[in-house]
């Protein structure tokens, strides 16, 4: 694993910190890294929650590592599994991830942030996509996922001024989950991550399934899709053990115990 980031595991919940002095960039090789743990978190059955932050306070990360592209890096190389940052084109991923922002997620760490689930972010963290200004595109999924995220004259805006948007202003259009003061952010990522934790491990990985593959269906389409038995994830949830045990444990007034099965 490469020396630009920290893996430290907490039960069920994978910590991933990006430590790049000093903006947390990212270059090809670090992006590989990346994807490589995230795909550990995907394929690990022991895992169940991601969370991805930056070493320090000042940024989450400032995207791509423009000095490597000065040297030679283009802007089309290849990045890893996973796509930029590890995160942003792995699509079959029906764990959830949370951004921990604690600083400034610039360029592709905005996109690595909107590549997640959920996010939590300081009270200082900001939000922008400069590439415009520097003649390139946020093709890793700034011009993809933003729009479905925000109203489209903000998007135009952020995406043709690289214009930022600071914390509250992202928790006024629901971009971010929390805004909460930086020494509490990890505290309060770690406080949701175990709240998913709490929830059975099949109707998370059924949730995310279902979401992620409707998203640009009508209602009615997306009825007929989730029935026509296609899903991997939701016909096992409808007959599994935990669908027994959940119920049961409520009526037994108990914490159910999930089996994952």
């Amino acid at each position: 694993m490469s020396e630009a980031l920290q893996l430290v595991r907490n039960g069920a919940i994978l910590e991933i910190t990006l430590n790049r002095p000093k903006a947390n960039a990212i270059d090809a090789q670090t992006s590989a890294a990346m994807g490589e743990a995230f795909l550990t978190f995907r394929d690990d059955p022991e895992l169940r929650v991601a969370i991805i932050t930056g070493a320090g306070e000042r940024f989450f990360s400032a995207g791509w590592d423009l000095k490597a592209a000065a040297e030679g890096e283009a802007a089309d190389a290849d990045f890893g599994k996973g796509g930029f940052a590890g995160l942003t084109e792995i699509f079959d991923l029906d764990k959830p991830v949370i951004a921990a922002v604690n600083g400034y997620a610039a360029g592709g760490g905005f996109e690595l942030a909107l590549a997640a689930d959920m996010i939590v972010c300081a009270e200082h963290a900001m939000f922008f996509l400069p590439e415009a200004g520097l003649g390139i595109i946020s093709d890793s999924g700034g011009v993809l996922r933003l729009p479905k995220r925000l109203p489209t004259a903000i998007v135009n805006e952020m995406l043709m001024t690289g214009r930022a948007m600071d914390a509250a202003e992202a928790a006024r259009w629901g971009l971010v989950n929390k805004v909460v003061s930086s020494d509490q952010l990890m505290e309060n990522a770690r406080e949701l991550a175990e709240q998913i934790v709490a929830c059975a491990p099949m109707s998370i990985a059924a949730i995310k399934e279902i979401t992620r593959t409707t998203a640009e269906m009508t209602v009615e389409d997306g009825y007929s899709y989730i029935r026509s038995g296609v899903l991997k994830h939701y016909p096992d949830v409808l007959h599994s053990e935990d669908a027994q045990e959940g119920p049961q444990a409520f009526a037994e007034k108990r914490d159910p115990v999930w089996q994952g099965k």
